[in-house]
């Protein structure tokens, strides 16, 4: 009689809906949802956030979403999950762990430098290909984009004393417009990761820039410039520049001549006995667009004992921006 049962059943199956209704007591709610939405179920039954007895229901935020990172979309709408969380908590009394699944605070954060850098190399080439709606999804780490949902990209990667040189890279170039060439991200990384290590804690993005600036943009010892000139003789290749300087206290005036500003600075310098070093890196880019535009620039210098750092200098003239960031390499391998 068994196969005619089946048969039976089989051939009835459109008449009849069944309904997936599983708890969570060994933490597999989830999972056995899946198994049986795969193995022919038609509907799930779930709570917000796996509310329930005992250790709760199905999650149905949870499964809804796993399924839309699949590419099937579950028919709910969580484009505000923020506010639907809201509501929860306020109604419930009860609270949401900060790394519950799409829920929770820090879903969408990195804080090791692995993942940090994973996910910010896969946002650089959406942003390459086109950061529209319509453009697949592919930063890893992170299965669902996090604008599908109500989040933003603000704390995709967070800055505490386990994070990598790409994260800290990643928040000064989103945040403050900064493309650090590569070879300068391991020294900005690790001073603020020290920072943050020595004060165990997370640093926010505008403690981030605080610290780069402070160590790359004001530091003026032993070496300051306090004004310059350049100009071109008619006919001549040659920059003529004149720079006013304080060195080690005391302001003098230097003259020296290049191929370029930057390059009759150093000149000028090396003048004045200022020449145990070379240039070995030089870039530069813009911040922001129309008038507030500024220029960034980055040099890297090596002393004749083998000290390597990078400056950086940042103003509305690219001319005076390549000056700054000499400067500021040359105090940050004294």
């Amino acid at each position: 009689m068994t196969p005619c049962w089946k048969a039976s059943s089989q051939q009835r199956r459109n008449k009849a809906v069944i309904s997936l209704h599983t708890h969570n007591d060994r933490g597999t709610g989830t999972a056995a949802t899946e198994l049986g939405l795969l193995a022919g179920a038609d509907r799930v039954e779930g709570t917000l956030f796996g509310n329930g007895e005992r250790t709760g229901n199905l999650d149905i935020v949870t499964v809804a979403l796993n399924m839309y990172a699949q590419g099937l979309h579950p028919n709910l709408n969580f484009e505000n999950l923020d506010h639907i969380r809201e509501v929860y908590e306020r109604t419930t009394g009860m609270t949401l762990h900060d790394r519950h699944p799409y829920g929770g605070d820090l879903v969408f954060t990195a804080f090791s430098g692995s993942h940090q850098d994973a996910i910010k190399k896969g946002m650089d080439v959406r942003e390459k290909e086109g950061d529209t709606h319509d453009t697949l999804w592919q930063v890893p780490y992170l299965s669902i984009d996090p604008r599908d949902i109500g989040r933003s990209y603000e704390e995709i990667i967070r800055i505490n004393s386990q994070s990598g040189k790409g994260g800290v890279a990643y928040i000064l170039s989103r945040e403050y417009g900064l493309d650090l060439p590569k070879a300068m991200h391991p020294e900005v990384g690790i001073l603020v990761n020290e920072k943050a290590d020595s004060e165990s804690r997370e640093l926010p993005a505008d403690e981030i820039y605080t610290t780069f600036k402070a160590e790359y943009l004001e530091k003026n010892d032993p070496l300051k410039l306090i004004s310059y000139d350049t100009s071109k003789q008619p006919g001549k290749d040659e920059i003529d520049c004149i720079a006013k300087i304080q060195i080690k206290g005391e302001q003098k005036e230097l003259t020296g001549k290049g191929n370029g500003p930057i390059n009759a600075f150093v000149h000028a310098l090396e003048q004045e006995g200022l020449k145990d070093f070379k240039l070995t890196d030089y870039r530069q880019h813009s911040i922001g667009e129309g008038s507030a535009t500024e220029s960034a620039a980055y040099v890297q210098l090596q002393t004749k004992v083998g000290r390597v750092a990078y400056g950086c200098g940042i103003d509305s003239s690219i001319e005076k921006s390549g000056l700054l960031a000499l400067v500021s390499a040359y105090n940050r391998t004294r």
